[in-house]
């Protein structure tokens, strides 16, 4: 054991042992507080957008209830002109956040949708391809 603590500290290590480098010589966590990237001004990876100027690209309109701006009361299954808007061309029914129905609408139109699927008004899935 004494051999051992000679042989460390005098810079010989043992074949089998792994020695760890001191503080000072050790590479700086990525993480850390080491050195910073610099400021990016303005783009993101693949560098500054054309156009120049910055502040929102485009305005983004609030979608708004079409069953209640027309005050609609009931959507009926047998409407397959309103129904067939708010189907995909797949067949699927289109989300709320995309066609901006409020919720107790958007499950009355579902509902609607799946009726007027069983009697055959609207398809279950779009054309074949």
């Amino acid at each position: 054991m004494a051999d051992e603590t000679r042989r460390t500290q005098s810079g010989d290590a043992p074949a089998g042992s792994s020695e760890r480098p001191a503080p000072s010589e050790r590479p700086a966590p990525s993480g850390g507080g080491g050195e910073r990237r610099p400021y990016r001004s303005a783009g993101g990876p693949g560098g500054p957008r054309e156009g120049g100027g910055g502040g929102r690209k485009f305005f983004r309109r609030k979608k708004v209830c079409k069953f209640c701006t027309e005050k609609i009361a009931a959507i009926n299954y047998k409407d397959v002109r309103l129904l067939a808007q708010f189907v995909a061309e797949s067949g699927k029914i289109t989300p709320r956040r995309l066609t901006g129905v409020c919720t107790p609408h958007q499950r009355r139109l579902s509902s609607a949708i799946k009726q007027a699927r069983n009697i055959a008004l609207l398809p279950f899935a779009g054309r074949a391809s």
